[in-house]
């Protein structure tokens, strides 16, 4: 069925019956398509008739857009980054919020834009999980109509959307008072190697620099936060002390790759959370040549980093 457009005529089967899977019932086509993938949906269910293709429009089949799980599997992350890619995700997402009526609760993607975030605002006040990495065109202006339109909403993941401020962490933080899961990671600025020949040199040089400033807007204005995930973030100690200060029913915290953090700094902000869990230290490898250059020279004042592995994202 996948990637072929079918006629819906009659088949015989082996016992002789005649069936035409055109004439299912609306229900029953429902019920076989809430078993297929997102992708095998779109790439076969829809192209089989029309009678299939309006089933597969039905809002039921769409309270969750996860393509995270297509993203993770896939080795062609070059082209990602392309203006063409993101205008077929806006596309995809953007048709997808219109069939949900409402019901959309769930958005897990990835290079989408401001165009199709803005209409997800306005058209899915349900909103409860939004996952939007690397995203080069989503801004400030869109994370302030998510946090106006979208209350309700309990988990946030904007790793490496760096058009993403400390504005919209306080804008979210004060009007979705129950977020309880907040993913800001950053890419690695550390050893960018892994990133070069996919991701374009002036969005690896955009690598947001205010981590204090950010810091500062999580601990005043996300409370309720329970997993906090900021890996590569450029804040300082003054920055987890804030963090932890206002941040107190923390389960989770991941500070991996935290250069600017000491043994030291760690535990003395930490020490408050009662209810911490579990707790990733920055465990990374500083290359050598990294002490020779003045950008990082003030890394040789620090005798008490974990340098104990590359740490890889």
């Amino acid at each position: 069925m996948e990637g072929e457009e079918g006629t819906g005529e009659t088949e015989t089967t082996e016992s002789g019956l005649i069936s035409d899977w055109a004439e299912l019932t609306h229900e029953c086509l429902i019920n076989i398509l809430s078993r297929l993938t997102l992708e095998h949906r779109w790439r076969g269910a829809m192209l089989v008739c029309k009678p299939w293709l309006n089933a597969c429009k039905d809002p039921t089949l769409h309270t969750v857009f996860d393509l995270e799980t297509r993203f993770d599997s896939s080795n062609d992350s070059t082209r990602w980054w392309t203006p063409e890619f993101e205008r077929k995700i806006d596309s995809m997402l953007r048709s997808v919020i219109s069939w949900s009526n409402g019901n959309l609760t769930e958005i897990l993607t990835r290079h989408c834009s401001d165009l199709s975030l803005n209409f997800a605002a306005q058209m899915c006040p349900n909103l409860r999980v939004l996952s939007i990495k690397s995203c080069p065109h989503v801004t400030d202006a869109s994370m302030a109509q998510i946090a106006h339109h979208c209350r309700n909403l309990k988990q946030l993941d904007i790793s490496y959307c760096y058009e993403i401020s400390h504005e919209s962490l306080q804008l979210i933080g004060q009007k979705c008072t129950n977020l309880t899961v907040l993913k800001r990671n950053l890419m690695n600025w550390l050893d960018p190697s892994q990133h070069v020949g996919i991701v374009p040199h002036d969005y690896l040089d955009a690598c947001p620099q205010d981590g204090d400033t950010e810091a500062a807007a999580i601990g005043k204005f996300m409370p309720q936060l329970e997993h906090l995930e900021i890996r590569f973030s450029k804040l300082s100690a003054k920055g987890l002390g804030s963090i932890c200060e206002g941040c107190l029913k923390l389960e989770y915290l991941d500070l991996s790759g935290c250069a600017n953090l000491t043994s030291r700094d760690i535990i003395n902000a930490t020490s408050n959370l009662k209810e911490l869990k579990e707790l990733k230290k920055p465990n990374y490898y500083i290359p050598r040549s990294v002490f020779h250059t003045e950008r990082y020279g003030h890394w040789r004042l620090y005798d008490e980093r974990f340098q104990t592995d590359v740490f890889r994202i």
